[in-house]
């Protein structure tokens, strides 16, 4: 009876063990899909900003530098917070885990509200898809505004997707579903947010440092 225990637990733990390994690759095959729909983008933004370099640098005063740098700080922070809630819980450190977690989620919020600022005054002056203020500029410097709405936008909805998803992964850390023995749920979560916190790298000198 006992070997047959042993046995069964064993299969149970590679079991686990598989699934775990299942769900790692699968989260590194969205992401590479992800990577592929920002790459496409950028390489749209390379090839415009060949063209129209003088109108690019024009179109890119109009964007608060200061904004961008605050909000590049943010993710970074994030990103070594929700770093260090895996760690944490991996520690069986359950209580830094969750003020890890819930801190990242907060710098989350606070990168959102300042994208709300930031393309409210851009509507404010006019400046939005379609806007006769845009459409009386030059093609480089509308094809610039195009990019930056919808690249920003794309990377803003990928934001709000990590909010729900790390609330989510909160409420089963604080409710035991997640504990330092499978922590892959929360990997996962963590390698999500830092390729939301990557895309930024690059869209913040393309479109705040290009003045």
């Amino acid at each position: 009876m006992t070997d047959s225990n042993h046995i069964i637990e064993s299969a149970a733990d590679n079991h686990i063990h598989r699934d775990d390994i299942g769900a790692k690759m699968g989260m590194w095959l969205f992401l590479f899909t992800e990577i592929l729909l920002f790459g496409g983008l950028f390489l749209v933004y390379a090839v415009y900003r060949f063209q129209y370099p003088d109108q690019f640098h024009i179109a890119g005063m109009d964007l608060s530098t200061a904004i961008g740098t605050i909000n590049t700080i943010i993710l970074l922070t994030s990103s070594l917070t929700v770093a260090l809630s895996i760690t944490a819980l991996q520690k069986q450190n359950k209580s830094l885990s969750i003020i890890m977690l819930s801190l990242t989620i907060s710098l989350a919020i606070l990168f959102m509200i300042n994208k709300y600022f930031e393309w409210s005054g851009k509507f404010s002056a006019g400046i939005y898809p379609g806007s006769e203020d845009l459409l009386s500029r030059h093609n480089g410097e509308i094809l610039f505004f195009g990019l930056y709405f919808v690249m920003t936008g794309l990377h803003a909805l990928h934001v709000l997707v990590g909010i729900v998803l790390l609330s989510i992964i909160l409420g089963m850390v604080v409710n035991k579903k997640i504990t330092y023995d499978y922590t892959v749920k929360l990997e996962n979560s963590g390698l999500y947010w830092h390729l939301v916190d990557l895309i930024w790298i690059f869209l913040f000198p393309l479109f705040y440092l290009i003045q």
